[in-house]
């Protein structure tokens, strides 16, 4: 059986476009029919003293309990060389479950929805580019629903040709 996930990608740290697609290709086969966001630069959330994210969403299929998908993305991760530094510190890659299927699900490792999404604009934007009639199993509200509201002024469309133009 396979069950229906959204998941949230972001890197600061190296080449962080090399980063995102290094992590999307690492998740097959657990992870399939991938359908990936475009890639935004966002400023840093929650701590300001560190370079720009690249973040991108996903929509895809697994056949992984939320465990083992948990546990896959934590794999990533660390065999990519993730080192652990403090709360909102940059990374070179960090892989988040936002939603599998329409489950709520509270563990001490692992809650979905993601509790955060609402707060994130460089979450909300990508994810309403691919799944805008998601309705958040919590809130009862789409994505597009809860984009409206928010200040996307930190969140701006990644073009790699035109970020080699600037001086």
């Amino acid at each position: 059986m396979t069950h229906a996930i959204y998941l949230s990608l972001g890197s600061n740290l190296g080449d962080r476009l090399a980063n995102l697609d290094g992590a999307v290709s690492r998740l097959v086969p657990g992870v399939e029919h991938i359908i990936p966001s475009p890639v935004y630069e966002t400023m840093p959330w929650g701590y300001s003293d560190q370079p720009d994210f690249l973040n991108q969403c996903l929509a895809a299929d697994t056949s992984l309990a939320p465990l083992d998908l948990l546990a896959l993305c934590k794999d990533i991760e660390a065999t990519m060389g993730r080192k652990e530094t403090f709360r909102f510190g940059p990374r070179l890659i960090d892989l988040d479950i936002l939603f599998y299927d329409n489950i709520i699900l509270e563990t001490p490792t692992l809650t979905i929805p993601h509790p955060r999404i609402t707060e994130r604009p460089f979450i909300l934007i990508p994810l309403a580019d691919i799944a805008p009639e998601l309705i958040h199993p919590v809130l009862h509200k789409t994505i597009q629903q809860l984009r409206l509201g928010m200040d996307s002024s930190s969140v701006t469309l990644y073009r790699p040709d035109q970020a080699k133009l600037e001086p």
